[in-house]
């Protein structure tokens, strides 16, 4: 399984990212819906770019990588405010189509005291991109490609989310995927021929047991892979995150790698799966071997649960090496020290 390419410090990391382009309004703290017209006060409410392409894409961004985003939205006004916030992170979002079929995506998240949060969700244009809106030959000018939420983009048949795959693989493109939804077997089946193509699948670990139908995340792992993915990690919460290692070359036995999660402060655990990719993301291109961008993956995940919305507590890269030397956890090993 090849890493992917190491960058310098000062070389651009190309990534394209696809999916899910949504707008988060949340507020906090919520522990109760006032009854009738009643209304109670909150410390803070906010808008921010979301969703498995585009919350990542913004800490992508806020990592030093150099971002194209690709995906639907509506002529709205919440489109609007959705792609200013990808712009105010140096996101290009040349690769977004408008619609006046929907209106954008949208959620409004009430989180709790304890970071948890009910989602109040439209799934609006996400679900209208079609091949013909992705470049599939631009692809090969960047270093890796995040299909983020296949499940989510009803609009690509599995031939068409397979398409996308090939066309960045064959482009020399570390290939990642991630999803959006809680998970179904009919889901696993969608993207399976996608995940077939991929370096990397990236699920929690419900919405992973969900999809294969296992009762036991190493079955669930051995069935990913068994598709022909090159490696899967899965994100588990507070308890950080299973990373597998091959013992071998493809189709060779795996080893299961837990890396636990530093301890932070939670304020909201909306977008802590972005920051994983992300992270994990970022690590791998810049050379570290999969167990240490895991790891880089993870303490990007903790740091945005330390504010609100998907783009809160992450700031740059270096800010999370310093954090991770900071939490006593093992260094990343190529990473440089500097964003």
């Amino acid at each position: 399984m090849t890493a992917g390419p190491a960058h310098g410090a000062g070389a651009p990391r190309r990534i394209a990212v696809i999916g899910p382009h949504i707008l988060d309004v949340l507020g906090r703290p919520v522990e109760s819906i006032p009854a009738g017209q009643g209304s109670v006060r909150l410390t803070e409410i906010r808008a921010t770019a979301a969703g498995t392409a585009a919350g990542t894409a913004v800490d992508l961004a806020k990592l030093g990588n150099s971002v194209f985003a690709i995906g639907a939205v509506g002529t709205d006004l919440l489109a609007d405010i959705l792609i200013a916030a990808l712009a105010a992170h140096g996101v290009d979002t040349g690769g977004i189509v408008r619609t006046t079929a929907a209106q954008t995506s949208a959620t409004i998240l009430p989180v709790r005291p304890n970071g948890e949060r009910p989602a109040l969700h439209v799934p609006g244009a996400t679900r209208l991109l079609r091949i013909g809106d992705i470049d599939l030959a631009a692809l090969a000018g960047f270093d890796a490609v995040l299909l983020g939420g296949p499940d989510a983009l009803s609009g690509l048949s599995g031939a068409d989310l397979a398409a996308v795959v090939t066309a960045a693989k064959e482009g020399g493109a570390l290939v990642a995927i991630d999803v959006l939804h809680p998970g179904s077997e009919r889901d696993f089946a969608r993207i399976s021929a996608a995940l077939g193509g991929a370096d990397w699948f990236w699920p929690n670990a419900d919405q992973l047991l969900a999809l294969t139908g296992r009762a036991h995340l190493e079955l669930a792992i051995a069935d990913v892979l068994a598709r022909g993915a090159g490696g899967v990690a899965v994100t588990l919460g507070a308890d950080g995150c299973l990373v597998t290692a091959r013992r071998g070359g493809a189709g060779s036995a795996f080893d299961l790698i837990h890396l636990p999660a530093p301890a932070v402060a939670v304020v909201d655990t909306t977008g802590c799966g972005d920051g994983f990719d992300a992270g994990m993301l970022t690590g791998l291109l810049l050379g570290c071997d999969p167990v240490d961008a895991a790891r880089l993956g993870v303490a990007c995940g903790a740091l945005v649960a330390t504010g609100l919305g998907s783009d809160a507590g992450l700031q740059s890269l270096g800010q999370v090496l310093d954090f991770l030397t900071g939490a006593s956890t093992t260094a990343i090993s190529t990473a440089e020290r500097t964003a």
